[in-house]
């Protein structure tokens, strides 16, 4: 039946029906790494859901699949006290601290030292995962609340952030105690980590540091819905209530597995200290093949009736420890700096390192970040640096052995013009990086540009690849994006690698890619700042790039995300005379450079001149396409209530201070349905 057309009861009954698909499809991909449907099939279903809840908000539920997709916005994160503290693990580094916490652990239990196969005790070993605590609150099967650390005695609650990590059960399923708390890590997995740090180099942003600490950022994000797209995940580790089925730890955690949590297949049970030094020396050279950062083990006294006769510290645990381990580290001879360009001309120093091995490869190269960099660390060519991975991927230099420092060894002189193209390099005020300036003639940008322009997000010209895109520029063919749009097959077949059937699936991407949307048009010519999302902004509010080309700052500053430095850039951009040709030779090939007849349908300027801000949550939309239809409209939204607010759009568990400010200005109050209505 049509969704359209399916009356309340039957709805009602099909919500149900697609709510318990969804979430055991979730639970099958995320937790079961077992996916039964494709991406698309779940996709289709999530679509009807949506729809479905749209058709009848009155069955919209807070814990519906749907809202895994996030959209809340949450100003402010409020502080809970913890119903069991939330204590940290003392650490150890050595076999020795090991064996003493295993005497302190007997002693405490009235036991004989430790035999090599002594079984009083068991303990059980578990990944140290890196990321960010956190303590789930369970009733009734459903999760109520979800807090951080803090202070281990109190922490903020993010339960509408952790709600879109999908490897989290907002329900559960089987036999589970009525009221419980379970504890674990949520965290980055590397390729995600990866994939967010290239589109921020694409855009010219400063890389995120390390996965532990985006994952605890993100967790603070105000906005749910990015926090989604950040795709974070969780390992449920230790649970605490006064139900629990099982007396022991790891019995706990196995049924906790049938209840649709994602538990660590590596945990173990060890009854003794030798399998536990096993198990740590194991993960010790394993856990760079992890998919996600571990910095040490976790060893935890099984049985609860033990664990609360050894009780706690006023810091820790007695029943259980942290073995850390240490970064590897590695000390070598600095033989070189060379300097890398990228897309955006940033300028990066690389260290080149007499090869050393370290965490199982060969290490030749170490990235020195820039200029403050270099003149912190005091590093010189021809210094023994101390090299380290620890958990991150990519090596980095800490610091020199300044005992070994050869006499004569003279401060690095930091480059002041391009290696690739000789002009003079800059650096703009408040910005760490050197820039080369010379956009249009410096062979690493126009290759990186070219790369950038064809990527999926972008132009997708899938037959158009970096080593492509290098055979081209090396034999003249190309010399900039526009030159894409001029090759001709006959140019084409003499070439290495170019047989027929290649050139006319190059041709044929080329082409196709004259139907891509204005707002990844924008993003494809690589205006520096101007990302993705930006970029989809300032489509849907200046519609064109001939009005986009004349914009002044102060008129750009007025589309949502767009700061100062966006502004400053894209005025930049435009001012340039060659980058002007640039997108008139697109334009004259057929590239979209307007919004579509599609996108502008439904559009007009009802609200031209208004100023409106949204807060709280609504039942007919989402707070995304409220902002749509605002500027689709002609309206600009607003973050923050001032005098010159037309209207302050309000939904349900709107904050406080809003409501106060805008009544102590006289600053309208509407609801959705009023909305509606002024665009009716």
């Amino acid at each position: 039946m049509n969704v359209l057309t399916m009356d309340k009861e039957k709805a009602q009954q099909r919500i149900a029906q697609l709510s318990k698909e969804l979430e055991q499809h979730n639970y099958n991909y995320y937790v079961l790494s077992a996916p039964t449907i494709s991406d698309y099939d779940f996709d289709m279903l999530l679509e009807e859901l949506i729809k479905l809840e749209q058709q009848h908000p009155e069955l919209l539920s807070q814990d519906s699949p749907s809202q895994r997709v996030g959209g809340k916005i949450t100003k402010e994160f409020k502080t809970v006290k913890h119903k069991y503290v939330m204590l940290s693990l003392a650490n150890s580094y050595s076999r020795e601290e090991m064996t003493d916490f295993d005497e302190r652990v007997r002693k405490g239990l009235e036991l004989e030292s430790n035999t090599l196969f002594g079984a009083e005790i068991e303990y059980v070993c578990e990944l140290k995962f890196d990321g960010l605590s956190i303590s789930l609150t369970y009733e009734n099967g459903k999760l109520v609340q979800a807090l951080t650390r803090g202070d281990g005695v109190q922490g903020d609650d993010v339960t509408t952030n952790v709600k879109t990590i999908r490897s989290i059960p907002i329900h559960l399923k089987g036999n589970y105690p009525s009221l419980f708390e379970i504890r674990g890590e949520i965290f980055l997995p590397r390729t995600v980590f990866d994939e967010i740090n290239k589109e921020r180099e694409d855009i010219g942003e400063a890389p995120l540091a390390n996965p532990r600490n985006a994952a605890s950022g993100t967790m603070k994000m105000q906005d749910s819905a990015v926090v989604a797209k950040r795709k974070l995940d969780c390992f449920l580790y230790y649970m605490m209530g006064d139900n629990l089925p099982f007396k022991t730890h790891y019995e706990n955690l196995q049924e906790a597995k049938t209840w649709g949590f994602k538990i660590s297949e590596r945990v173990k049970v060890c009854r003794n200290l030798d399998e536990i030094f096993d198990y740590i020396d194991y993960w010790d050279k394993e856990r760079f093949k992890l998919p996600f950062d571990i910095d040490g083990i976790v060893i935890k006294v099984n049985e609860y009736a033990k664990q609360e006769q050894l009780g706690m510290t006023a810091k820790s645990p007695r029943w259980a420890i942290a073995y850390k381990f240490k970064a590897e580290q590695v000390s070598t001879v600095l033989e070189s700096i060379s300097y890398q360009v990228g897309r955006t001309g940033a300028i990066t120093p690389v260290a080149n390192l007499k090869p050393v091995l370290l965490a199982g490869t060969t290490v030749k190269r170490a990235s020195l970040h820039n200029a403050d960099i270099i003149g912190k660390l005091d590093v010189r060519v021809g210094d023994y640096v101390f090299v380290e991975k620890g958990g991150e991927i990519i090596p980095k230099i800490i610091g020199v052995d300044l005992s070994r420092r050869a006499e004569g060894l003279v401060p690095v002189e930091y480059i002041n013009r391009c290696p690739e193209c000789d002009a003079e390099l800059i650096r703009k005020e408040g910005e760490v990086a050197h820039y080369c300036p010379n956009e249009n003639a410096c062979p690493p940008q126009i290759k990186g540009k070219m790369e950038h322009f064809v990527a999926r997000k972008a132009m997708n010209i899938d037959s158009l690849g970096g080593e492509t895109i290098e055979q081209l520029f090396k034999t003249g063919l190309i010399k900039n994006i526009a030159d894409i749009y001029d090759l001709k097959a006959e140019q084409l077949l003499p070439l290495e690698r170019m047989a027929e059937k290649s050139v006319n699936n190059l041709l044929e991407g080329i082409e196709l890619s004259k139907q891509v949307p204005f707002e990844r048009v924008l993003f494809a010519i690589g205006i520096r700042h101007v990302g993705e999302t930006t970029a989809k902004k300032i489509a849907r509010k200046i519609k064109s790039i001939e009005v986009l080309s004349n914009s002044t700052v102060e008129e750009l500053l007025q589309v949502d995300e767009v700061g100062e430095i966006i502004a400053k850039s894209i005025v930049e951009y435009f001012s340039n005379e060659e980058n002007r040709n640039l997108i008139e030779r697109l334009k004259n090939k057929g590239l979209q450079f307007t919004l579509s007849e599609e996108q502008l349908e439904g559009a007009s300027e009802k609200l031209k001149g208004l100023s409106i801000v949204i807060s709280g949550v609504f039942t007919k939309h989402s707070r995304d396409e409220l902002k749509e239809l605002i500027e689709k409209n002609g309206g600009k939204n607003s973050g923050s209530i001032s005098g010159k607010t037309s209207y302050l759009l309000a939904g349900e568990n709107m904050g406080p201070e809003k409501l106060k400010k805008a009544s102590s200005l006289g600053v309208k109050i509407i609801s959705e349905d009023e909305f509606i209505n002024l665009l009716s």
